[in-house]
């Protein structure tokens, strides 16, 4: 250790100006380098690779594609719009929910977030490493205290008497260990994507938060629209009972047709208790999403408006899947473990230290900032770490170790997105094309109903063919819902697979 005070310093004849004009060139040299490897991010999946919904030959798509052009030959109603093209502008600037256009939805989603209580947890981790990381900044710079003291003391010279005196003593103290070889500067990186981590799993509860709300208030409109095929269903099986019996009042039809039309209203009656129970279940689930007690959930559109408004592409850029809270978190993990190699290895290197002090020292107050009273001191100080039993070398292997983790899980994780992102995709083409067939059922079973009713009141055919119609069509209709949501609910899926939306503004 090499220490100079005021006596010292004379009689080497080094002033303390002088050790002023060494701190520039000892800044200099502490910001020239820091040692241990410097974190470059490597994409796992190449930027161009494409995320596809299908195979290139696929033989099913001409049948579907034929479904919804004979559906639009017949009803004369327009089908949804052709997917668009979109870009990386486009699907960062978005918000997933504009898509469908619903403002119930949209305020939920705002209400969720701005409530619920796992967002507020992120929010508080969030401010205490961003607290953290502002601490670690500190190690950059200079610690100055100032102190101050009232001592009695009796010192013993030699063969002298002891000698007894008072001293008050006032200094500004510095300490400064140099970042000769960036161990601060590295341990800044670390903290700094600690926090970049935190804020992407704040990001990931959003994401979640908004996919879980979105996901339950489009299965309130599925119960809605199973409530009204429900209703529907049971008023023309009442007309259809009363048709029966006025036709067992004239003698036309026996009273086995009455009494099977009787029993056919059973069924929707029982699915609109069904659907009660599930809708208030559902909308309690939502409340707890709300950060509120139990109450009824507003509605803003219906599920066939959601379904015809969602348009998703056959491919995406495989390269959305950076936007991933998840990839970010790992990629940040990767980032930290880095740093704290650099940070172990720069614990092998000597230590640069500079500290001292300046003030006044005198038997009394009314002396401590006369001239003749002046104390300082100016000191600097290295430190080598000679033999540590093998602990420092350890640990820099160890922090290499747990950078190699960090890469593979890194690397596992954007893997995992792709097939995340693929399996949505694909959910969300083959729940459309599901969409499609059980629409064509529906709209064909609709027509027999009619048709099997109206040969019934002409006497041509019996109470069965009304009975299979009218089964048929409902199962069909419930079905077609169904199908909906599951379209609905692969779409929020991709949209939480992507880390974000997909589509573009019109």
């Amino acid at each position: 250790m090499i220490t100079m005070d005021a006596r010292t310093a004379r009689a080497a004849r080094i002033s303390p100006a002088a050790g002023r004009r060494l701190v520039p060139w000892l800044l200099l040299a502490a910001a020239a380098c820091a040692v241990g490897p410097t974190y470059r991010p490597a994409p796992v999946v190449p930027e161009r690779t494409p995320i596809v919904a299908t195979a290139g030959a696929d033989s099913s798509r001409a049948f579907f594609d034929s479904l919804a052009r004979a559906r639009t030959a017949d009803s004369g109603r327009t089908t949804r719009p052709a997917a668009r093209a979109v870009t990386m502008q486009s699907l960062a600037d978005l918000a997933w929910l504009d898509i469908l256009n619903d403002t119930a939805l949209t305020s939920l989603v705002r209400t969720a977030v701005a409530q619920n209580r796992d967002v507020a947890l992120a929010e508080a981790r969030i401010r205490e490493y961003r607290a953290n990381a502002d601490a670690v900044t500190g190690a950059l710079f200079p610690r100055v205290t100032l102190n101050a003291s009232a001592s009695t003391n009796q010192a013993v010279f030699g063969a002298s008497p002891p000698a007894r005196y008072d001293a008050l003593r006032m200094t500004g103290d510095v300490a400064w260990e140099l970042d000769f070889w960036g161990r601060a500067r590295r341990g800044q990186e670390a903290v700094a994507a600690d926090l970049a981590s935190q804020q992407a799993a704040e990001r990931a509860a959003v994401l979640s938060l908004v996919s879980d709300v979105a996901s339950g208030y489009l299965q309130l409109l599925e119960l809605d629209q199973e409530q009204d095929v429900a209703k529907r269903t049971l008023a023309s099986r009442q007309a259809t009972l009363e048709l029966a019996r006025q036709r067992f009042a004239q003698g036309i039809v026996s009273e086995l047709d009455v009494r099977q039309f009787e029993a056919q209203l059973a069924v929707p009656a029982a699915r609109l208790a069904q659907v009660e129970r599930l809708r208030a279940q559902q909308e309690h689930a939502l409340n707890l999403l709300l950060g509120e007690g139990p109450a009824p959930v507003m509605r803003g559109g219906t599920l066939v408006s959601a379904s015809r408004a969602v348009t998703v592409p056959d491919s995406l850029p495989a390269s959305l899947i950076a936007r991933r809270p998840d990839v970010i978190q790992a990629d940040r993990a990767v980032a930290g473990a880095v740093a704290r190699v650099g940070i172990a290895e720069a614990a092998r290197l000597p230590a640069v230290s500079l500290s001292g002090f300046f003030g006044g020292q005198s038997p009394s107050g009314g002396q401590l900032f006369d001239p003749g009273s002046k104390v300082y001191q100016l000191q600097a100080g290295i430190s080598f770490p000679l033999y540590t039993g093998g602990r420092l070398k350890n640990e820099e292997a160890a922090a290499q170790a747990r950078a190699d983790q960090a890469q593979a899980a890194y690397e596992k994780t954007a893997l995992a997105a792709m097939r995340e992102a693929g399996d949505a995709l694909v959910g969300v083409r083959t729940s459309r094309d599901e969409v499609a067939a059980n629409e064509t059922q529906a709209g064909a079973l609709r027509r027999a109903a009619d048709l099997a009713l109206l040969r019934y009141r002409s006497g041509i055919s019996s109470y069965l063919e009304v009975l299979d119609a009218q089964r048929s069509l409902f199962d069909a209709e419930l079905a077609l819902s169904q199908a909906r949501l599951r379209e609905l609910t692969a779409a929020v899926q991709l949209y939480k697979a992507l880390g974000g939306s997909w589509n573009q503004r019109p």
